[in-house]
């Protein structure tokens, strides 16, 4: 496994996202990148939560751009850069909004090749999904989220909130499941909740039907083996898939992990499966039939036989 002192070089960046600074972590390959991976973080925390020093190869900044990607990590609306112009955060619509802008920006400025791929951890969940269930150019690819279901596993007053991080044990899980270092960076990721997020928050059970319904490119969950926050039993996980009737959805199981996956000992390998549905949501584009056009609208002419080829294959096989 490489080591730091070869990993790749990260940049700190700041994205317009129609007049509110957008933070975030940047690294790019040293060609034209194959798509970017944007990466989106949970609540209280920040953009270093995907990018990980507690031991080399579990940064997901690291990995994706060895493998020809570009990745984003962003601070979300409310977190880093536009905390002092959003004090409060912004509702999911809004963070959406916001989200579209910042890569809007991003893409005047940057190859953003096949388009962005969604890597979203815990409340950056909502939004991922928020953002892929608005008007769609076709820019995105699938989405990729650790660490959210659709019906809770605790009281909704026991959520994280602006003066309150939550129970910790149900962030992390057991400590044997993280780098010891994982604790020490960790603290310097955190952030507090912006008071929108935190309350809207309770809702998110109430408001997914809605947002899922409307989803239509890929989507894969994940659930650490020691996900306290949200139930992930079969019934939990039917109700999860079934307003995801527009797409394809997929549900997996990290074993060795607890809800904060990407800080923990399991981050590469969650990282990879993560990239490996990259991978599958390409191959399906590259690999679909050509669509056939609305009907009512022309079929293009067949190509006229090439007549020289023909008489002259008619000689050569006739004499």
């Amino acid at each position: 496994m490489a080591d730091m002192a070869d990993a790749p070089e990260i940049h700190s960046i700041t994205l317009d996202a129609a007049g509110v600074p957008i933070s975030a972590l940047l690294a790019e390959p040293a060609g034209p990148p194959r798509a970017v991976v944007v990466a989106i973080h949970g609540g209280g925390m920040s953009a270093g939560y995907f990018h990980s020093r507690a031991r080399p190869g579990l940064s997901l900044l690291d990995l994706g751009v060895r493998l020809g990607y570009s990745v984003l990590a962003v601070d979300r609306p409310g977190y880093g850069a536009s905390a002092p112009h959003l004090p409060e955060g912004q509702t999911l619509d809004g963070q959406a909004t916001t989200l579209h802008a910042a890569l809007d920006d991003f893409a005047g400025g940057h190859d953003t090749g096949a388009g962005f791929f969604l890597v979203a951890h815990s409340n950056g969940g909502k939004l991922a999904l928020a953002a892929a269930a608005g008007p769609s150019d076709g820019r995105l690819i699938g989405l990729d989220i650790s660490g959210l279901g659709s019906a809770l596993a605790v009281d909704p007053h026991r959520l994280p909130g602006p003066d309150s991080h939550g129970d910790w044990r149900r962030h992390w899980g057991p400590l044997r499941l993280y780098p010891p270092d994982a604790f020490r960076l960790g603290r310097a990721l955190v952030r507090p909740v912006p008071g929108m997020e935190a309350a809207e928050g309770p809702l998110w059970p109430r408001l997914y039907p809605g947002i899922a319904a409307l989803v239509t490119i890929p989507v894969r969950f994940t659930f650490a083996e020691r996900e306290l926050w949200w139930r992930f039993d079969e019934e939990a996980v039917e109700a999860l898939t079934a307003p995801l009737s527009g797409t394809k959805v997929t549900v997996d199981h990290q074993p060795y992990a607890g809800h904060n996956i990407s800080l923990g000992w399991a981050a590469r390998t969650y990282h990879l499966k993560a990239l490996g549905f990259l991978e599958e949501c390409l191959l399906a584009r590259d690999a679909a039939p050509p669509r056939r056009p609305p009907a009512g609208h022309p079929q293009p002419p067949a190509q006229a036989p090439d007549v020289r080829r023909s008489a002259a294959h008619h000689a050569r096989t006739h004499g």
